[in-house]
């Protein structure tokens, strides 16, 4: 158990540098984009769910909250909304920086939210009758004081983001570890279904989780070759953060969140659905 205390204490202080300096350029990002994207996603029309999904994929905590208050006031549709919670990344593409993951894995995986989080965000504005209507006073509370300390300035953001997610690391590292020591990799794998069709459902749910925490989990179980890419994908397009939380306390209409929420966790569990019977099939 000594032992696996050290090695988790090693591997997460290794990260460090790492994850500050990819979260002081992610904050450097946000402060100077957070106005412009704003503006870009409320003009976008027809477009949304491109220029959603790409603005998305974008390392910006707040954006996808952003995005569900122009949506609760009638702004931007249902599929803008949509293809934003599915492009966003939240926590993992930092963290796939500091752990040196090959930037072709990191493309790939970019890539492929994006993809879905157009196609989607198209779909659902053609099959759904658009009716928008803007509202005289419009709802911007967007969760950055929440989630990313950013009243605090630039640098203490960073650090107490970089602290926040290191903790996390920290003890599903560990968590991984003892059932790596005591059950064995396939024990674990077993858990989330990798490699099979049901895998993804899971991972799914793990994505709705609305905290950053969810996708911290997706990716070091990933990254230490516990589910699949697949599995991955799947939790990850559900993954928008803080966002359910935002849409839940900001719109009244209670079965109007249930449906989205359902929706978002049905597009992503069918994702990855599609990717592992491509990956089965090649």
């Amino acid at each position: 158990m000594l032992d696996i205390i050290l090695d988790t204490l090693i591997d997460t202080l290794k990260l460090l540098p790492f994850l500050f300096i990819a979260f002081l350029i992610i904050e450097l990002i946000e402060h100077k984009l957070n106005a412009k994207n704003k503006i870009i996603i409320t003009k976008s029309k027809k477009y949304g769910p491109i220029i959603g999904s790409l603005l998305g994929m974008i390392p910006q905590c707040g954006f996808s909250a952003l995005a569900t208050n122009l949506y609760i006031t009638r702004i931007i549709t249902l599929g803008t909304l949509i293809s934003i919670y599915l492009s966003t990344s939240d926590e993992m593409l930092p963290i796939l920086i500091s752990e040196k993951v090959d930037i072709s894995i990191i493309i790939k995986i970019l890539l492929t939210k994006i993809f879905f989080g157009i196609i989607y965000g198209i779909i659902i504005d053609i099959i759904i009758e658009k009716r928008f209507k803007k509202k005289e006073k419009e709802n911007y509370e967007i969760c950055d004081k929440d989630h990313c300390h950013c009243e605090n300035g630039i640098l203490t953001s960073t650090i107490k983001h970089t602290l926040n997610i290191a903790l996390f690391i920290l003890i599903i590292t560990f968590i991984i570890n003892i059932i790596f020591n005591y059950s064995g990799e396939k024990y674990l794998s077993k858990i989330f279904l990798k490699n099979t069709l049901l895998g993804p459902f899971i991972t799914s749910l793990i994505g709705l989780i609305p905290n950053c925490g969810a996708s911290v989990i997706l990716t070091e179980l990933y990254l230490n070759n516990t589910i699949s890419f697949a599995s991955l994908i799947s939790g990850l397009l559900t993954g928008s953060g803080t966002a359910l939380l935002v849409l839940f306390k900001g719109n009244k209409n209670i079965k109007e969140n249930i449906f989205i929420s359902i929706l978002l966790y049905l597009l992503g569990s069918f994702s990855g659905v599609i990717i592992e019977i491509i990956q089965l099939l090649i």
